[in-house]
């Protein structure tokens, strides 16, 4: 299987399933309220915040999929939208999913040469790295919110 089409399937695993790790993000945030999402235990990130930081990169790399420009800034990555009802929790996870899926059939039709190209600019590395990032950021957050849930739900 060509390199490409290989990082868009661990990309696709890590949202949606299919992974060594067995979880994901959907099955694991679709199964967290809002109410549970927003709460905070002091000192940490909500499920929320992380959740939004998570897809933050996602979103950002799928620009440059699209049209080349690399905009987004760190500081920007844990300013979430306030949710306050379960429909805009799912509506802010549909968005997610959607945009998940984009990147994911963006990444697989990518030549494998692009891989060792710089990402936008030799200072962000290669397309590889960014896309290799991302998955390992990915299982990292989700990892944090999985515990997160774990304390907020234990009675």
């Amino acid at each position: 299987m060509p390199t490409s089409k290989q990082l868009a399937k661990h990309v696709h695993q890590v949202y949606f399933g299919g992974n060594w790790t067995e979880v994901n993000v959907r099955d694991t945030v679709s199964n967290i309220t809002w109410e549970t999402a927003i709460k905070n235990i002091e000192g940490f990130n909500t499920i929320l915040a992380l959740t939004y930081h998570i897809h933050y990169f996602t979103k950002v790399q799928l620009r440059v999929f699209e049209d080349g420009r690399l905009i987004g800034n760190d500081s920007e990555s844990y300013k979430h939208p306030n949710i306050s009802s379960q429909n805009e929790w799912e509506t802010l996870q549909k968005t997610m999913w959607n945009e998940a899926e984009r990147l994911t059939e963006l990444l697989s039709e990518l030549p494998n040469t692009t891989l060792d190209t710089p990402f936008t600019d030799k200072k962000y590395g290669t397309y590889a790295c960014n896309i290799l990032g991302l998955i390992e950021h990915t299982h990292y957050h989700l990892g944090q919110i999985i515990i997160l849930n774990k304390l907020l739900l234990k009675p």
